[in-house]
């Protein structure tokens, strides 16, 4: 059952999270942190308390077993851009031994629903290029509209 994350959930929600970390210390690793600092940790019920934030879970039995953290942006016009509002995927996550059972699809829907309800016309998100979650991002109707490139010195 997807449903909006409580502070009860906080610890379930970062165990999912530090699996994410990690992942990610492994991609690049000259760039992220090992170790899941109490910073980091708190990230998560700064989003529980946020107006502009939040979490939804998938929840079996008790059992966190997927989370995404969402942003509800909106920004004002500017000399470069148009005012617009959209949603960001911060984070998600289903766990190890959930994945590709249709947890994150849900996830995805609800995220859906809810930006909808909001009056928004458009999610985005940002995947690193090791991530192997591209093509399920694509699947579900991603696609590129900006590229951050790199060069080693």
């Amino acid at each position: 059952m997807i449903r909006s994350a409580k502070n009860e959930d906080i610890s379930q929600i970062n165990k999912l999270r530090e699996q994410v970390n990690a992942l990610h210390v492994k991609g690049r690793p000259d760039i992220f942190k090992a170790g899941f600092s109490r910073e980091f940790q708190d990230r998560a019920a700064w989003y529980l308390q946020s107006e502009d934030n939040e979490i939804f879970v998938d929840d079996r039995d008790g059992e966190i077993v997927g989370m995404v953290m969402v942003d509800y942006i909106s920004k004002p016009e500017s000399p470069y851009g148009l005012a617009r509002e959209f949603c960001h995927i911060a984070e998600i996550c289903v766990d190890e031994k959930w994945r590709r059972k249709g947890v994150a699809h849900e996830l995805m829907e609800c995220v859906r629903t809810e930006a909808r309800k909001k009056g928004m016309t458009k999610i985005e998100l940002d995947v690193w290029a090791f991530n192997d979650a591209l093509g399920f991002y694509e699947a579900e109707g991603f696609h590129v509209f900006r590229r951050f490139l790199e060069c080693d010195l």
